[in-house]
């Protein structure tokens, strides 16, 4: 397993910041609906990232 270093971590930073890397979030739950998020990424929904938001 390769580490991140400190200059991947940089150059990351500067992508994100560009623009160039973007997450893809496929759904948002909040807290109280947890379980449902938990059901939608184990029955294999999830195209993204799925955000619990507090």
């Amino acid at each position: 397993m390769q580490r991140a270093n400190q200059a991947d971590l940089e150059e990351l930073k500067k992508w994100i910041e560009e623009g160039k890397v973007k997450p893809i979030i496929d759904a948002s739950y909040p807290l109280h609906d947890i379980q449902q998020a938990f059901r939608y990424l184990e029955e294999g929904h999830a195209k993204g990232k799925v955000v619990i938001s507090m």
